[in-house]
């Protein structure tokens, strides 16, 4: 099966690649599809979101695709950045500027309320139109300064407390072990071997 992911987001990408290995899928960019028009991300949840990016570039290529839309929710900040997350201190997608603020805003509270958890849902839309949608979540804490030098986004502010680390401090094996994005997309390749192996059995003509 060959599958368009909704992303041109590398750091993104280069994880789902690694997550849905084995699947028996063929990954194809977004990038190799330029007369695609990205999707206006209205929704006000990753639910919504997550299924416009989806349907949007299943609509234009005719190909099976998968999406998500994941970020941060903070509960002192009643969910905050959310479906913000990337464009938490302004449209530029700046991870160290986002980085600042959430610092910032939560400056002075105790680490019993800094809680916070990494949602992703993942939306996988068919030619035949139906659309699955799953969800994963990371729980954990927001630090007081950044730690650590792998991953991307938050991950240097997100202790996971298991470890005792952040994120970026965990690594890619860990991290692509146990992020929010792959409690998702684990649940998005179950998808995928079910409809193959569903595939194997139907009747030659």
């Amino acid at each position: 099966m060959r599958i368009v992911l909704a992303t041109t987001n590398q750091d993104k990408l280069g994880e789902i690649e690694i997550i849905l290995a084995g699947a028996g899928v063929e990954l194809v960019s977004l990038q190799s599809f330029p007369d695609v028009c990205p999707a206006d991300e209205t929704g006000r949840t990753f639910e919504e979101n997550a299924r416009i990016k989806a349907v949007s570039v299943r609509d234009q290529t005719g190909l099976t695709t998968l999406a998500d839309d994941s970020g941060l929710e903070v509960d002192a900040l009643g969910g905050l950045p959310g479906v913000r997350s990337a464009r938490f201190a302004g449209e530029r997608r700046d991870y160290d500027a986002n980085n600042r603020r959430l610092a910032a805003v939560l400056r002075g509270l105790p680490p019993e309320d800094r809680t916070a958890r990494f949602v992703c849902v993942a939306c996988l839309a068919m030619p035949d139109g139906e659309v699955h949608c799953v969800r994963g979540t990371l729980e954990g804490v927001i630090i007081e300064e950044p730690r650590g030098s792998t991953g991307f986004g938050y991950d240097p502010l997100f202790l996971v407390q298991e470890y005792g680390r952040t994120l970026a401090e965990l690594g890619p094996a860990i991290k692509n072990r146990i992020s929010h994005r792959a409690r998702a997309m684990e649940q998005i390749r179950d998808i995928l071997i079910k409809m193959r192996g569903a595939h194997a059995r139907e009747p030659f003509d």
